[in-house]
């Protein structure tokens, strides 16, 4: 189950709430009906085996005694026909209601602004001053051409739209990303983790509503694996079917992976450059958390990931998803958006969710203090730290200069060899 089903017996109208407010069309009606029959079929099928132990002693004891057992038999072969019957319709119940609990999103956080779209997010917080540029800024794309620092073209020819060679500098730098972040999540107490880079389907199920996202997900024909979209899939899934220590909690590891994913953009938004690719770095935060303590550690994550834009130097805003923007899997989900001088707008760069105990009990991930203790399911939480393309994207963008060059932020330089400036 992917929500407790006790809502679904005992307060229905919180989950058609959550369907309403997501603006999410689901069959909650058939839902709802499959849990009642799957519920009455039980109780049946205990009548009727309950009846078919009555038959069989009764048959056996009319043999003992050398009487006439013949109804009694024929009535035992229309009990063993009904519990059949019963059988195979709670067998086709249980499919059609378990494929629509593991598609049912997640309940929604009461501190969730509620909304239609996107245009309905709350800004919650802006750091950082926009420069008042003396020239016209470009974009990250004629500013990577005029440096050579990527060939998009050619990339082309040998992958297919949205793919990039990177170049030079640029290469150094998403390095330098990567090891300044690394660097920065050890400090913090995260564990380095570099996972697979390709996972099973029930470890993808998982972490996250297939159906939906099945679309986006590089499949390996003839293989059960799946490229990872994220290192936060196989994270979630890392410690599945697992009981954790209680007192081990939080868990907290920084994923370092390649990325891989089909879908780029709707109706061709961001056809061009490295904004949204099928191929990129990120490093990402999960962490396993016990419940009372989800919500403050989620808080973390995000103040975590705003000290590292910080320190970069990007001005950014901080973004609550209202309820109609917010992922299925999510009971909460900031965004984290830099200032693009080039295009004269917030864009995304990082997702930071709590997914409370969804994603756990659809892995069956719990924990215990005590080995004689009942379980209990962890929360689980995600964040982008860096997606460093992206982030290269916005680098480009704020540190450009009037004669075409591009300054490397301060605490990037010592990643690079001292390097202050990508010069034409």
């Amino acid at each position: 189950m992917v929500i407790d089903s006790k809502l679904l017996k005992q307060n229905p109208e919180i989950i058609i709430d959550m369907l309403k407010k997501r603006k999410v069309q689901f069959p909650i009606n058939e839902l709802i009906s499959l849990d009642q029959r799957r519920r009455q079929l039980i109780v049946e099928m205990q009548h009727v085996k309950h009846e078919k132990n009555t038959l069989s002693h009764s048959i056996a004891s009319k043999k003992k005694e050398k009487a006439d057992a013949s109804q009694e038999i024929s009535e035992m072969k229309n009990v063993s026909n009904r519990i059949l019957s019963l059988e195979e319709e709670k067998r086709l119940i249980e499919s059609r209601f378990n494929f629509l609990m593991r598609n049912l999103p997640n309940i929604i956080d009461q501190s969730v602004p509620i909304g239609n779209n996107e245009n309905d997010n709350v800004v919650i917080k802006q750091h950082g001053t926009i420069k008042n540029l003396e020239f016209r800024p470009k974009d990250h794309i004629a500013i990577a051409t005029s440096l050579d620092l990527v060939d998009l073209e050619r990339a082309a020819k040998i992958s297919g739209s949205r793919f990039y060679f990177l170049k030079k500098e640029l290469v150094i730098m998403n390095y330098a990303l990567i090891q300044f972040a690394i660097d920065f999540l050890s400090d913090k107490g995260y564990i380095l983790s570099q996972p697979p880079y390709m996972i099973r389907r029930s470890a993808m199920e998982g972490a996250v509503i297939l159906e939906d996202f099945e679309q986006v997900l590089y499949k390996i024909n003839g293989e059960d694996l799946y490229m990872i979209g994220t290192s936060e899939h196989a994270l979630a899934s890392m410690h599945m079917d697992e009981i954790l220590n209680g007192k081990q909690l939080p868990i907290k590891y920084a994923g370092i992976s390649t990325c891989f994913r089909k879908e780029a953009g709707a109706h061709g938004k961001d056809m061009k450059g490295i904004f949204r690719v099928h191929q990129f770095e990120k490093v990402e935060q999960f962490v396993y958390s016990r419940p009372d303590d989800s919500w403050e550690e989620h808080d973390k994550m995000l103040t975590i990931t705003e000290e590292f834009y910080e320190k970069i130097g990007i001005p950014y805003r901080t973004v609550l998803l209202c309820s109609a923007d917010l992922g299925k899997i999510s009971a909460k989900t900031y965004d984290i958006e830099a200032w693009m001088p080039g295009q004269r707008a917030y864009r995304e760069i990082v997702s930071c969710s709590n997914c409370t105990d969804y994603q756990a009990r659809r892995l069956n991930i719990r924990f215990r203090d005590k080995t004689n203790e009942e379980t209990r399911f962890v929360h689980t939480m995600n964040s982008t730290l860096v997606a460093t393309e992206r982030t290269m994207v916005s680098i480009m963008e704020n540190y450009q200069t009037s004669n075409g060059d591009v300054e490397i932020p301060d605490i990037l330089r010592k990643y690079m060899g001292d390097l202050k400036k990508i010069k034409i």
